[in-house]
């Protein structure tokens, strides 16, 4: 069963991923996305690493090209992406400026590698409640964000959302 998780920060969606991906059996696959680009991240980091601990995880880090991933790891096994939305980050934003065709050629590697590796849970932050204007780039980010996350939605088995630690079903059902 593939799941899809959105929710806010700090809401509690990792640690939901991380048990459903555990009972989805071994091997048991951890696909880290983010490139640290600060402290912040340096720290963030550091804190699902701790939260993984004894989990039985083997890490893959994988920023960009997700679907490498199957290349070094059986597809049979069970897989937590975290997350869609520092992939799209390192995908879109470059040193060489902003890729526009980011957000379609990972929502087609995303429904692929769900396809391929069936066992998949894959997380995202919901961030499209905000009413404020932002730059021509943030938006293109949120339009490209909202673009795979329909993708996932429509690919994946069970689509939920985690909303202060409170898990809503949005397609499926609770896979624990």
């Amino acid at each position: 069963m593939s799941t899809f998780i959105s929710g806010g920060c700090k809401n509690g969606k990792s640690f939901y991923a991380q048990r459903i991906a555990q009972a989805g059996g071994r091997p048991l696959y951890y696909i880290a996305t983010m490139i640290p680009r600060d402290a912040e991240d340096d720290a963030r980091i550091a804190r699902h690493r701790k939260e993984r601990e004894g989990w039985g995880f083997e890490t893959l880090e994988r920023g960009t090209d997700i679907l490498s991933c199957l290349d070094r790891a059986d597809p049979n096994g069970s897989f937590l992406l975290d997350s869609v939305t520092a992939l799209l980050s390192n995908e879109m934003f470059t040193a060489a400026g902003m890729d526009a065709q980011a957000p379609a050629k990972i929502a087609r590697e995303l429904v692929e590698f769900v396809r391929r590796a069936p066992k998949t849970v894959l997380v995202s932050d919901y961030i499209y409640s905000d009413a404020n204007l932002y730059d021509d780039w943030t938006e293109a980010y949120r339009r490209g964000l909202a673009r795979i996350d329909r993708a996932l939605a429509a690919a994946c088995d069970d689509v939920l959302e985690v909303v202060h630690g409170q898990v809503v079903v949005h397609k499926g059902a609770l896979p624990l």
